[in-house]
């Protein structure tokens, strides 16, 4: 059944963050793509950005990412200490919508409704390695087309006429944060008929199995974090280190408590 109502947001960390279930924001996915064949070349794609501690700091200092996270047409909570912060607001998020597991829901339902991926970013062995996970794992489930992610801003418009071309309903973008962001903004326009834009940062590497989740308990307490740090503490230590303790400052300060937003952007009735 599709969801057929108003989405609530709430204010977290400074971004309308989207109140709902992983299911009901795969129905939503599902929907607004069929929406989009209907309208073919006059839809312009829903961008569906994520939100997390590391997005949360980096838009405190720089305005041109936080500009362009306003610009998403659904945000929903990618991180554990954006749900806990919501518990402080008049309605508090159901759940954490991580993206490494939303993307099985958005699979079950783009099976159920006969909708197709692009798989575009990260590099080319990558890239390959997660489509044929995906097919492993969900034979049923059509996959479009795709592309690994080294390529130039002079090749945008290439780039998307290829996408648009392989009738896909919903792009997936793994190009790393914040350069999946401004690429996804950056070019919807080209992008009409797609259903969805949905960034998906290191999803491809979990997909590949060239990274693994962290237990069950740390992912419910909010440390998931600290295993990836601890996996990765060249490349990932320093980050939470000096990002972690400005998000939670954001998530504090910029959290509305007292008001339920509601856009046009989610208005699905």
């Amino acid at each position: 059944m599709l969801i057929s109502k108003k989405i609530p947001q709430v204010m977290v960390g400074g971004f309308p963050t989207v109140s709902v279930s992983r299911h009901e924001l795969a129905e939503r996915m599902a929907q607004d793509c069929l929406e989009a064949r209907q309208s073919k070349d006059s839809w312009q794609p829903k961008v569906v950005l994520s939100s997390n501690g590391q997005g949360i700091a980096l838009a405190g200092t720089d305005p041109a990412f936080m500009e362009i996270m306003h610009q998403a047409d659904i945000v929903h909570a990618d991180g554990m200490s954006v749900v806990f912060a919501s518990r402080l607001t008049r309605h508090p998020l159901p759940e954490r919508i991580a993206t490494t597991d939303f993307f099985h829901d958005a699979a079950a339902a783009a099976i159920r409704h006969g909708l197709s991926f692009f798989i575009l970013g990260s590099n080319e062995a990558q890239n390959q390695a997660a489509v044929q996970a995906i097919t492993k794992l969900y034979p049923e489930l059509k996959i479009a087309g795709r592309r690994h992610g080294y390529f130039t801003e002079a090749d945008d418009a290439a780039v998307c006429a290829e996408i648009r071309a392989s009738g896909a309903d919903v792009l997936w973008v793994a190009l790393g944060k914040p350069k999946q962001e401004f690429w996804s903004v950056r070019n919807r326009d080209r992008l009409q008929g797609v259903g969805w834009i949905k960034t998906c940062g290191g999803l491809y590497a979990f997909l590949a199995g060239d990274a693994l989740r962290a237990p069950g308990w740390m992912q419910v307490l909010g440390l998931e974090w600290l295993h990836r740090g601890l996996k990765e503490p060249s490349r990932l230590g320093w980050r939470y280190l000096t990002t972690n303790p400005y998000a939670l400052y954001r998530l504090l300060r910029f959290t509305e408590m007292s008001r339920v937003v509601k856009t046009k952007e989610v208005d699905c009735s």
